[in-house]
């Protein structure tokens, strides 16, 4: 078994391969609760500056785009969140004007569950 911090749904891989297409290599950072709550923001690689102060979860091989999606988080959410896996999915509804999907009518949603402890042991 891989275990693995982040996935997407099939969905949420689709819109992301569009928004490769029109827009070029993508990134993701969790947000905090600033803005649209606790949505996942997709900015173009490196639009949002990460540091020291943010962790990397997953680089992300989406089928059909040539680079990995890379899906940061501020070490202290990650603090309260280590214990568990993100699903990427995507909704109807127009989330941040942040967010690379804003004007698609569509915004991108985290689903989550706590890690089993099999996952917990690989990850650590």
């Amino acid at each position: 078994m891989t275990a693995t911090r982040v996935d997407v749904t099939p969905a949420a891989a689709v819109l992301m391969r569009e928004l490769r297409e029109r827009h070029g290599p993508l990134m993701f950072h969790q947000s905090g609760g600033c803005c649209d709550g606790s949505s996942p923001m997709c900015y173009l690689e490196g639009e949002f500056r990460t540091g020291r102060s943010d962790v990397l979860l997953e680089s992300l091989a989406i089928e059909g785009v040539p680079e990995p999606i890379t899906f940061w988080m501020s070490a202290s959410q990650f603090e309260l969140w280590k214990h568990t896996h993100l699903t990427v999915d995507v909704v109807p509804g127009r989330g941040s004007g942040f967010s690379l999907e804003a004007p698609e009518g569509v915004r991108f949603l985290i689903r989550s569950r706590l890690l089993t402890e099999a996952e917990l042991a690989e990850l650590s």
